[in-house]
């Protein structure tokens, strides 16, 4: 990224959400990329801005992560590859307010991020709401392999009734070794923002963490361009 971008040749939307913010554009851009891509703090992101010159308070950088996310979420997914018909889904543990929450996230055979979604409960109800997400943004699948879960399990099973076509239910542990070992690396950048204190800013944080993890992992559809990860990103709204 060059290192003057001029805020006057932004598109509208970026440039009426950075009306307010007055730091080089450059630097916006590296904190919100870094604290979703790499395991770091708000107050790492402080002292490494001081080290370059520029001083940058740690509750700036979360007000820039806040309002820059949503715009890079919804970009990525008018450029997100189609993903395959046999998913695996499970859901994992965040802490809001001192209190669990609950992530629930599929990815396909090849390890694709099929969706992801940021739940208070984990019942058949926040199940069946992940399910009709991921569907509508996805389309349905033809197989769903599931662990244990009752709730899972109930939810494929409501939406299975009032389908024409049944998708497929596997309940085989082995086979959801994938996305367990997907958590892992959602789970690993967000450490040290664990204990989020709000959960509106924890669904947009964590959907920031989990649309740089797909751009890494190439579920961004091909320009004809070589691009870096970060390019990628910062290609999505500029």
């Amino acid at each position: 990224m060059k290192k003057a971008t001029a805020r006057k040749a932004l598109p509208a939307g970026l440039a009426k959400v950075l009306k307010r913010l007055h730091y080089p554009l450059d630097v916006i851009l590296w904190c919100v990329r870094w604290y979703v891509a790499y395991p770091l703090s708000l107050r790492h992101l402080e002292e490494m801005m001081a080290e370059r010159g520029f001083e940058v308070d740690h509750s700036s950088v979360h007000r820039w992560v806040i309002k820059l996310v949503p715009l890079f979420e919804k970009a990525f997914r008018k450029h997100k590859r189609p993903v395959g018909k046999s998913w695996r889904m499970d859901e994992t543990y965040v802490k809001v307010r001192g209190q669990w929450k609950y992530l629930y996230r599929a990815v396909d055979k090849a390890g694709n991020t099929v969706d992801f979604l940021l739940r208070a409960h984990r019942d058949k109800a926040a199940a069946r709401r992940y399910f009709e997400k991921a569907i509508d943004r996805n389309g349905a699948p033809e197989t769903v392999t599931l662990d244990k879960s009752g709730a899972n399990l109930a939810a494929v099973q409501a939406i299975n009734a009032e389908r024409e076509t049944p998708i497929k239910i596997r309940q085989v542990k082995y086979l959801n070794n994938i996305v367990e070992q997907d958590h892992r690396a959602i789970k690993r950048k967000a450490r040290p923002v664990m204990g989020f204190k709000d959960f509106r800013c924890a669904r947009i944080i964590l959907s920031g963490i989990e649309t740089m993890h797909m751009i890494r992992k190439g579920q961004m559809k091909a320009d004809g361009v070589a691009r870096t990860a970060a390019e990628r990103l910062y290609s999505l709204i500029m």
